[in-house]
């Protein structure tokens, strides 16, 4: 049991990093971007063609895979990911946005996140790929539980960004101009917030989210073209159980769905693992529709 608790805190770091892009999204520019997971993948791979394409190592600190040369990659992938969220919004939601329904945005999203994952298919092909063969040793926790020095690190990392984003969301003029956004874009305009900027902070911050899940993911486990469609429900999932908006609720939420996944999973065959987001995804929609924490009407909080 304490070992499946420290995988699934492990586990659900990731998907919360995740899961704050995709609440931010959703409640600051009220869309449901299903095409959000892919940026997890094109992040992860981005960081991997950096270390190829310039000879680098990943490195390592310490007992760390996250080494100098995996960092700067990372950093490169978070950029990358970055354009390819403003090149997505520019070519294809831009265009939507305002002239249709809901449903479609959400259709031409869904055609993103395929023409994504397939591109990172034909360029990288499908196996599963790493950055670095080096053996790391676990650490012991008493004769409870063995945990991996990188997914200790995942996680402190996590909850440093989770901090950093609330704090900069919380106090900060930009961070104040996005949420008044979110609660009422027509009156935010009137009071001088442009929509363009807060949509480019948008997207900045929610594909540097995805890439740094993407790379952590690739640290802790593997690359896999998958990935995307892997982490799917379970950070949709996991920004509904947050409350959309809430950056603390979708960090909470990460962590909720990763361990009632690591705990079911002592009971039930691990073919049906995929289910269990889309299970709690439905008991959160019938118990509390808004949540477990206070979201926004379309904001971030």
């Amino acid at each position: 049991m304490i070992q499946a608790i420290a995988d699934g805190l492990s586990t659900g770091a990731i998907i919360a990093l995740g899961a704050m892009g995709v609440t931010l999204v959703m409640g600051i520019l009220r869309f449901t971007n299903f095409a959000h997971a892919e940026y997890l993948t094109w992040g992860g791979y981005m960081a991997l063609f950096v270390l190829s394409a310039t000879g680098l190592e990943a490195g390592s600190l310490g007992p760390f895979s996250l080494g100098p040369g995996l960092i700067l990659a990372m950093l490169v992938a978070m950029v990358l990911t970055v354009a390819l969220a403003l090149i997505a919004d520019r070519l294809v939601f831009h265009r939507l946005r305002g002239k249709v329904n809901h449903i479609t945005l959400v259709f031409a999203s869904f055609g993103v996140a395929l023409i994504v994952r397939y591109v990172i298919h034909l360029l990288f092909g499908g196996s599963a790929q790493y950055y670095s063969n080096d053996l790391r040793f676990a650490w012991r926790i008493g004769d409870l539980a063995s945990v991996m020095p990188d997914q200790v690190l995942v996680f402190v990392v996590t909850l440093v960004v989770a901090g950093g984003l609330y704090t900069f969301l919380r106090y900060s003029a930009l961070g104040l101009a996005m949420r008044a956004a979110a609660e009422n874009p027509a009156l935010s305009a009137i009071n001088g917030v442009r929509f363009r900027t807060i949509l480019l902070v948008t997207w900045t911050i929610g594909g540097a989210l995805a890439a740094m899940s993407g790379v952590f993911y690739g640290v802790t486990v593997q690359l896999r073209p998958d990935v995307g469609f892997q982490l799917l429900l379970p950070i949709f999932a996991a920004a509904i159980l947050g409350g959309i908006g809430n950056v603390v609720g979708a960090l909470a939420g990460g962590f909720i769905v990763a361990l009632v996944e690591a705990v079911a999973l002592l009971w039930i065959p691990s073919g049906y693992k995929l289910a269990i987001p889309f299970i709690v995804l439905l008991l959160v929609l019938w118990l509390r529709p808004t949540g477990l924490f206070r979201g926004t009407s379309g904001g971030a909080k």
